[in-house]
């Protein structure tokens, strides 16, 4: 995420894994000289997403590929509010389990899929962490940063 005078960090999570490797993330980025500010998905409204330049979607998933639920209300939100978000570019780190293969980081997914849907461009790859992989879900976020 080059360029970026500051990155958006939105964070869904419910066991707090997501907002530690958000945390670790934005470390990373101010190292790098980009400014980061880490908002829980709670907290975010569809309006932020639209100004800001770059966004990172830090999330787990729950129950059956659900997103976390302090995430729900937002990606409710911008279903229902539809912001154009032409001009924005984001990247999608998701935190999940391969033992539910069905279901693996569909938090994740489903933002994904509604921002390209609003018209963002994501950069990279969506990267899947997966708890059994044996690398911190921090030092991968670090490293995919």
């Amino acid at each position: 995420m080059q360029f970026a005078n500051e990155v958006l960090i939105l964070v869904g999570t419910m066991s707090g894994t997501a907002e530690m490797v958000a945390d670790s993330m934005a470390d990373e980025l101010e190292e790098q000289g980009i400014a980061a500010r880490i908002v829980r998905m709670e907290n975010a409204r569809p309006s932020q997403v639209a100004s800001a330049s770059h966004v990172i979607v830090c999330t787990s998933t729950y129950g059956k590929g659900e997103v976390p639920d302090n995430a729900k209300a937002l990606l409710a939100a911008l279903k229902e509010e539809r912001p154009k978000l032409d001009s924005l570019l984001y990247g999608v780190f998701s935190l999940g389990s391969s033992a539910h293969k069905r279901t693996f980081c569909f938090g994740g997914r489903h933002f994904d899929e509604m921002l390209v849907e609003l018209g963002a461009t994501r950069l990279g790859e969506h990267f899947q962490q997966d708890d059994r992989g044996g690398v911190p879900a921090d030092e991968a976020g670090d490293e995919w940063i």
